[in-house]
């Protein structure tokens, strides 16, 4: 255990498992107070236990409900953070899903839109006063290169797949470069001495991902097969370790990561027109 983050306290979205558990692990490793959001009470508490064993310190870490499916969750979250803590350094926005078919969340989204970005959007937005009160902050997005195969971009006229035929996998490369999207605009809208906002493809990992929803064939069949070629949820939290800690991407915003090194989106997400209509669209639906 180090004291490089000591004094600083973290959010980590989805750290019930896989690199967010990870993530949330090495981060309370090296001092912070991290907080995990999860959806599962059993799997988020199991993880705090299991964080509170690894670091020796039950105190480093604790557990928030987060339904990134709700927006009500969303700002629920954020008043229960706000009454537990005065400060936050770090938001890790880790959690993301995949949906073998179309779904809506309470709030009428597609649910992997909402999950992987609106949600996401506006949990960054309610807690952005209190990251740039709580300079330097860092905001860490995990998107992945699968924002790579979204060659259409992003359909404004349909962004809850209403209205065309639902491919998991494509809604999903949408969604990623949307937290690429996203990453610039807040970027743009931020002091980078006072908030830092960076996204980054952590790799492909062995973990949970596309087996704890509905994903039938890819999550059942494709995922176990590739399995040998993926890389260990150690391996896969390295890279937003960095970004969420190092000192060697402080003052750095507004770019994508691999490996640990700057790497060019798709030039989709460096569109600026299409970033800021996005951004503005989040915002009507999210109410930010």
């Amino acid at each position: 255990m180090t004291d490089e983050l000591a004094g600083k306290v973290a959010i980590v979205t989805g750290a019930n498992s896989g690199i967010g558990k990870e993530t949330a692990a090495q981060l309370a490793d090296m001092g912070a107070q991290v907080v995990i959001a999860a959806r599962n009470p059993a799997k988020a508490n199991a993880a705090v236990d299991e964080i509170a064993a690894r670091v020796d310190d039950g105190q480093r870490v604790e557990t928030m409900p987060l339904d990134l499916a709700s927006f009500a969750s969303v700002r629920g979250f954020v008043e229960q953070f706000a009454a537990r803590h005065d400060r936050l350094d770090i938001l890790v926005n880790n959690a993301g899903l995949i949906l073998r078919s179309r779904t809506v969340t309470e709030d009428g989204h597609e649910t992997q839109f909402q999950v992987n970005h609106l949600g996401h959007f506006l949990l960054t937005n309610e807690l952005l006063d209190t990251l740039a009160a709580s300079a330097p902050a860092r905001v860490v997005v995990v998107s992945s290169h699968a924002h790579r195969f979204a060659r259409k971009g992003v359909d404004f006229d349909d962004l809850d797949w209403s209205h065309r035929h639902y491919r998991a996998f494509s809604v999903y490369a949408t969604t990623k470069l949307m937290n690429v999207m996203f990453t610039r605009a807040l970027a743009h809208r931020c002091d980078p001495q006072q908030v830092t906002v960076n996204a980054l493809h952590p790799g492909f990992v062995a973990s949970n991902f596309a087996k704890e929803r509905d994903y039938g064939v890819f999550g059942n069949v494709v995922m176990p097969l590739s399995r040998p070629f993926a890389i260990s949820v150690r391996q896969g939290a390295v890279t937003p370790v960095f970004l969420a800690s190092s000192p060697a991407v402080a003052g750095m915003s507004g770019l994508y990561y691999a490996r640990c090194n700057v790497e060019p989106p798709a030039p989709r997400a460096l569109d600026g027109t299409a970033v800021e209509r996005l951004w503005d669209v989040s915002a009507q639906l999210t109410g930010v």
